[in-house]
Parts: C-alpha cells; structure tokens; sequence
C-alpha cells in the first residue's frame, strides 16, 4: 500500500479548529531530548509548538534546554526542564513520574515524543496518567542485535507514528511491524519565508563571499552536511579531482562536532589530490539563505539513505540545481532531470560527470529547472504543510478518544 501524503488526507487549514463548540483547546506536550540550534527535530518541536498556539492550543515542550528555548517562547510555548536525554535506566525510570506529574499538573491532551530515550519514559508514563501519545519516526537508527531493535521499537508504539518520509515508513513496516494504517507520513518542511530567492539581498551574498574568500566569476559547488563520515564529503573531493578543473570553488559546510580525526583525513584527502586552491572546508554558516544563492550547485554526497534531505529541499527551495544521491528520502524530494539529479552512492565518476554537465547548463535551462524546483518544494515540502499535516493527526487521535 503507498503510503504518500494523500493517504489518510483529512487535513485542512486549522485542523485543530475542527473541535466540538464549546470544547476547550488541547495542550500538546512535545519531549524531545534538548534543544541545540542545528538539527531538524529540533525545529520542528518549534515550528509545531507555534502552529499549536496558532490554532488556540497550549504547546509544551520537555528537554533538557539549549538555544531554542528562546525561541519556544517566541512562539508562545512553555518550556520545562527535565532530564530526558539521560539513557540512564535509573533516570528514565524517575522520569516516567516526572512526566504523568507534568500531563497531570498542566492538563495535557496529546504527547508527542521524537527520540527513544525520553518514549520510553512518555510510554509509561501516558499509560499511567491515561493520555494518547504520538511518535515521529525521524531516522532508520542502528539496528544492531534484537536488544538494539527492542529499544528502538519504542518509536513505533505510538497510536500514530509519524513518519518523515515515504522511506522511513518503509523502513518501520519492514523492520518493526508497524501496521500501515497506524502510519502517516509527513516530510519535513521548508521555512519558505527564509528560504526564499527574493529575500536574500546582494549584501547578505557579497558579505559571505567576502568571508569565504570566493573569487569572482567561478562557479561555486557547495555541500552543506555535518563533517560526519557518511555525509559523502570524500566523495565530492574525489569527484571535484575527476573532473580535473580548476576554474571552481567547492565549498563543505559544516561543523566537526568533535569529529576531529575525520576532518584531518579531509584536509589530507583535499592536499593529497593537489585541490588546496579548489576545495575549502568552512564551519557552520549563520546564513544558510545566503549561501545557497553564492552557490551554482548544491550536492547532496551521503552514502547513507538520508531519512529526508533537508539540504536537498533547501537548496531547491533556493532555486538552485542539486544533485543527490540515489537513496532513501531524496528520491522523494527530486525528480531527476525535472528538479535536479541522482547519482549512484559513493560514486565519484558518476558524480563527477553530472557536476560537469550540471555546471554546463545553458541559463534557459537552469532557469526553468529553477523554477520547478521552488514550485515543487512550495507545493509540497513547505513547513506551514508539514504543520497542517502534524496538527491534523492531533485531531484525529483526540477524535477518536472523545467518541470512546
């Protein structure tokens, strides 16, 4: 059965707003282990606390802290403090008391848990204090031995699992059994209001070229990606040697994370092939809009199935061609020769090959794959969907448990 952004369609604009008269809007508590600036969970905890507010609910949110707090109140979100990023048996355990005391004090209607450690403390918890609880699968995690897939099967407990991808519902159907009436998938979204062409103005984009040191009139090839290993770095640098030029810039944008080792084998890889003119690493980028606007083209390397592609939709949301890898979330994002390409994984001939043939585009064609890709994205991948649709499982579960 396909499980596309049709199935199970009951959404509309304010889904939450489809209430009985006179019932009192629901209190959401989302638990997710912390809050750092970087990572897609995290916005979105943010962007559906704020579509909850907006609708007339309560949005909370349980971590253990980090930059986006501030955000959360921005969006008219209460936050609170409590450990569940601990995987410690003994602090999970305190937490399943910690959480029914937070659904019974605030008047909780809903939990929505992202990550394993803290779902196995919601689980009993909501058990405990008799409240509906949702899932959002994000990632295939490490399936390992059976005691690794008990753990993560905690993702699939819920009485809605959100998937965020058609790949990642696979993924929970074949390796966990989760029935797929119990799916509803609903991919990341786009903020189209920062990732937008004409918001972007020419000093944010002269500003950043100033800072990475980029040469006028040469075409620039950009990774954005944490330096991890399975990002695929290696594989552009080895495809950038392929195609032999020296005419371009490609920039990999990221930060380490501590993964120091790795970045030197990059730094060693980039001189051993004589590319210290040509490839440059840059760390975290506070710009990203402007970024892919001092881009010509946005690669995608990962060697891994990414569970989405938020670079990808990024980048297309931008207006600019991407290639990506022919795996997981991806292929849901691109149609290859319409809004971008797919290259085999960890093929540096390959990618080599449509980087050339990409950078050689004629400017009528790049504009009318630009223009397909933002429309794609805009009708598809855009956060205020990705809320609706959010927000619409909400509703359906709290349907369900009124008409018990």
């Amino acid at each position: 059965m396909n499980m596309n952004d049709s199935a199970h369609d009951n959404t509309g604009p304010g889904s939450l707003e489809r209430q009985k008269p006179g019932s009192k809007w629901p209190c959401v508590l989302q638990i997710l282990p912390a809050l750092g600036a970087s990572g897609g969970v995290e916005r979105g905890t943010v962007e559906i606390a704020a579509a909850i507010t907006a609708a007339g609910g309560q949005a909370l949110v349980a971590s253990e802290g980090g930059p986006l707090v501030h955000n959360l109140g921005r969006a008219g979100a209460k936050h609170f403090v409590l450990p569940v990023a601990s995987k410690n048996p003994v602090v999970m355990h305190h937490n399943v008391e910690r959480i029914a005391e937070l659904i019974r004090s605030e008047n909780v209607d809903l939990v929505h848990v992202r990550s394993r450690a803290p779902a196995w403390s919601a689980y009993f918890a909501c058990k405990r204090a008799g409240r509906p609880m949702v899932t959002t699968f994000h990632g295939t995690y490490s399936i390992g031995n059976s005691l690794k897939r008990r753990y993560n099967a905690i993702m699939t407990s819920g009485e809605r699992v959100i998937a965020i991808s058609e790949f990642i519902g696979g993924h929970a159907r074949r390796y966990y059994g989760v029935p797929v009436e119990r799916i509803r998938v609903i991919h990341r979204g786009v903020d189209l209001q920062r990732f937008d062409p004409t918001h972007v103005s020419a000093e944010r984009v002269i500003k950043l070229a100033a800072e990475w040191r980029m040469p006028d009139g040469v075409p620039v090839v950009m990774l954005p990606g944490r330096l991890t290993r399975w990002k695929g770095q290696a594989v552009l640098i080895e495809a950038i040697a392929k195609l032999g030029r020296q005419d371009l810039r490609c920039v990999l944008v990221g930060s380490d994370q501590g993964r120091v080792g790795y970045r030197a084998e990059l730094e060693k890889l980039i001189e051993r092939l004589g590319l210290a003119g040509v490839v440059r690493i840059v760390d975290h980028c506070d710009d990203m809009p402007a970024a892919y606007m001092l881009t010509d083209l946005v690669v995608s390397a990962s060697t891994d199935p990414e569970a989405f592609g938020r670079v990808i939709a990024e980048g297309q949301a931008m207006g600019r061609p991407v290639i990506a890898t022919d795996h997981g979330g991806a292929r849901e994002i691109i149609e290859p020769g319409v809004t971008g390409w797919l290259t085999p994984p960890g093929d540096a001939v390959a990618l080599a090959e449509r980087i050339g043939t990409a950078l050689a585009m004629p400017p009528d064609d790049r504009d009318r794959l630009a223009a397909a890709a933002i429309a794609n994205i805009r009708a598809r991948f855009s956060t205020a969907r990705m809320c609706e649709r959010t927000l619409a499982v909400y509703d359906e579960i709290l349907a369900a448990k009124a008409g018990n």
